[in-house]
């Protein structure tokens, strides 16, 4: 169908179509990922991150594309994970920015805001690839403003064709792609989104948001089942909106207002909305003074005693079990705080032992989103938080996460588990900020990392066949042993990681290894590296064989 100009509620049928269409083909943008190891994630991070809009979105009824596009920037925003997902955040951020002060646009506008989409996206990255997602956000943009068309369904065409175009071309760009025979993963998906868009408009769609794959709640009801409901204090989980304007000027004083009657309070201004949740007793009294500052809306109550209760939503449901481990009581602010990442019970005690605040579940394959983060921020009573991510994907939304806190919050770029260890462990309460920051930075170039995975696919890298299932060892990320026994290749792999100055070698082992051939393989290790300082722990963590580092 022609159309000259769209709304909002045009808008909000595109992103809700793209998302579905997204969600759909997110295994096929994950088997895109050209590294062959079991973290290929692109597609779910983009789709977790682009469902975030689509949630956020789904209840507007306004007109106005300058309103629905501020809801989808924000919703993805908060909803971002991985490297990808942050990225697709801000290409809408600044499509948002594009569309701001209009009720409905014109071809000539949309393209203008698909370009400022681009230029957000190209911000965000402090060394832009070409051959990436950026690539294609850039394509598009500028075919857009390039174009002639008046009927925005053509215009989006003509955008999608060279996009597809250029998307092909992406393995000319980057060897990588080109060995692996694949063209870029994150691009793919935005190429899907734009479709997704596309098709609305063509089709004349009108669509609701679709079921996640996996189910919309998976894994959260068993999560549910273990609370105690004595041990819950504050039985009201209530969440809500103030639409207010300059909302910030009230974050603090609403914040102030609340603290007394409830615990797990979460407080974000963005814009002229102030999203609002906690734990209380008397969620009445709570609305009350609530609707002194403005209009609510998204009201949701849940009775946490109950027994077969709805579903919380998803960004706070996840966390229920480890809000009865970590609730702190109220105690005076202390001088600093840490928010860790990772997976597998032991090195999440390890974490714990060595004074991390907050440890969230995730990593490889399950990257936790900018509001995991900044909900973990705002817990914790602390005047300067540092974040560690130990994995170089979620740096960006741990970062976006920062920008979003009003605390001090300082992002230490660990990359890998042992820099994050060693990062804490650098760490000295009478030291200042900066020195902290200063002294952690460096801490984490002193480590070299190696692990032990498993091929996930056949491909080819530096001119080396792998076939799926082969086992992996990898140094610094980089593929360095290749093999079919996991102990065979571990050792070769310790022999290419040590060197003359290596006094520390730390081997943590992961959930799927037998714990005595553990125990050989470092009595060998000991015993070949006798100037060596070598120990071992029991990680639990899945994917990964042994994580090792040399220090």
């Amino acid at each position: 169908m022609e159309y000259l100009k769209i709304d909002g509620t045009k808008l909000k049928n595109m992103v809700i179509n793209a998302s579905n269409k997204l969600e759909r083909q997110k295994e096929y943008v994950n088997s895109l990922n050209v590294f062959p190891v079991p973290d290929g994630d692109t597609g779910t991070n983009m789709s977790m991150t682009f469902r975030s809009a689509a949630e956020e979105i789904k209840k507007s009824d306004s007109k106005s594309i300058s309103e629905v596009s501020r809801l989808i920037s924000r919703g993805s925003l908060m909803g971002a994970r991985g490297n990808s997902g942050v990225i697709l955040s801000q290409i809408f951020r600044g499509i948002a920015k594009g569309l701001e002060g209009y009720d409905q646009v014109d071809s000539l506008q949309l393209a203008e805001a698909l370009l400022e989409g681009s230029k957000f996206a190209y911000k965000a990255v402090m060394r832009p690839i070409e051959g990436t997602i950026l690539t294609i956000i850039r394509a598009a943009g500028e075919k857009a403003v390039e174009s002639e068309e008046v009927d925005i369904t053509k215009l989006l065409k003509e955008v999608c064709n060279y996009s597809e175009e250029v998307l092909n071309k992406t393995p000319e760009m980057l060897p990588a792609l080109k060995e692996a025979k694949v063209v870029d993963s994150g691009g793919m998906g935005l190429l899907i989104i734009l479709k997704g868009m596309l098709e609305v408009l063509s089709e004349d769609l009108q669509v609701e948001i679709e079921d996640s794959v996996e189910g919309a709640a998976g894994g959260l009801v068993s999560a549910q089942s273990k609370i105690d409901p004595d041990s819950i204090k504050f039985g009201y989980c209530t969440e809500f909106f103030i639409k207010v304007k300059d909302a910030v000027n009230f974050q603090e004083s609403f914040k102030n207002t609340l603290n007394p009657v409830g615990d797990s309070m979460i407080v974000i201004a963005m814009d002229d909305i102030i999203k609002t949740h906690i734990h209380t007793n008397d969620p009445g009294w709570v609305l009350s003074e609530a609707v002194k500052l403005g209009e609510l809306s998204k009201i949701k109550i849940d009775n946490m005693r109950e027994e077969h209760r709805e579903i919380l939503e998803a960004e706070y449901a996840s966390e229920l079990i480890e809000e009865k481990e970590e609730t702190q009581s109220i105690e005076e602010e202390k001088e600093y705080g840490f928010v860790t990442v990772v997976m597998g019970e032991g090195l999440k005690a390890i974490f714990n032992d060595i004074g991390v605040d907050s440890v969230i579940e995730g990593g490889q394959t399950m990257n936790p989103s900018t509001q995991d983060i900044l909900d973990r921020i705002e817990k914790i009573n602390a005047r300067n938080i540092f974040i560690l991510p130990n994995n170089k994907n979620i740096i960006m939304a741990a970062e976006q996460a920062r920008e979003l806190s009003e605390k001090n919050v300082f992002v230490i770029p660990s990359k890998t588990i042992p820099q994050g260890i060693t990062a804490v462990t650098e760490f000295n309460l009478e030291s200042s900020v900066e020195e902290n920051l200063e002294n952690m930075k460096e801490a984490i170039t002193t480590v070299k990392t190696a692990s032990v995975t498993y091929a996930v696919r056949d491909t080819e890298m530096d001119g080396r066949e792998i076939k799926e299932g082969n086992i992996l060892g990898l140094i610094e990320g980089k593929i360095s042993e290749i093999g079919d026994e996991v102990y065979a290749v571990t050792k070769d792999l310790i022999n290419n990681l040590v060197n003359d100055e290596t006094e520390l070698l730390t081997v943590f082992y992961g959930k799927d290894c037998d714990e005595e051939k553990v125990n050989e393989l470092i009595a060998q290790l000991e015993e070949k590296y006798e100037d060596i300082d070598v120990q071992s722990f029991n990680g639990e963590q899945p994917l990964y064989y042994f994580i090792v580092s040399a220090e």
